[in-house]
């Protein structure tokens, strides 16, 4: 073997999956019922401070990250998101089918963007079940732990597993 092979074996290419899966309704028949998705995350980045997780995200949370992604990201696009349709022609199943896809094609195309993976807020987002408030506290300083140490505790409690 030549050295030049040598080198290629140490560079790991990196690689980040993310996976939209398992829609539940919550508070099903309930007016307030909505669907949340488990988003699985598995990566070799250094990017990512976990490099396995998983946590469980709802519509509207994905509607508030893309705002925060687009507001910090300046002139680089923020892919959309699949549209809250209030008049869908099919079945419900159907419909959190369609938007489980597009959530997904939104996730793959957010980590895949160095300026919108730099953005603490997806960290904490992908890596954390902290609430829409709690990453904002967090993000600017505000919470009582850093990204990282958030990330870490929600890794090393092992809810991503239990759910």
């Amino acid at each position: 073997l030549g050295s030049g092979s040598r080198m290629l074996e140490n560079r790991e290419e990196e690689l980040t999956t993310v996976r939209v899966q398992d829609p539940r309704v919550q508070n099903e028949g309930s007016w307030n019922s909505y669907v949340d998705y488990k988003i699985f995350l598995h990566t070799n980045s250094k990017a990512f401070t976990a490099k396995t997780s998983c946590v469980r995200r709802r519509y509207r949370e994905f509607v508030w990250l893309r705002r925060q992604l687009q507001k910090n990201a300046g002139l680089v696009p923020v892919p959309d998101l699949p549209g809250k349709s209030t008049f869908f022609v099919g079945s419900t199943d159907e419909f959190i089918e369609k938007r489980r896809q597009g959530l997904q094609q939104f996730l793959e195309k957010v980590v895949q963007n160095v300026v919108l993976l730099s953005d603490s807020r997806l960290h904490l987002f992908l890596q954390s079940q902290l609430s829409v408030p709690e990453i904002e506290a967090c993000v600017q300083g505000q919470g009582s732990q850093t990204v990282t140490e958030a990330i870490l505790h929600y890794a090393m409690s092992n809810c991503g597993w239990a759910q």
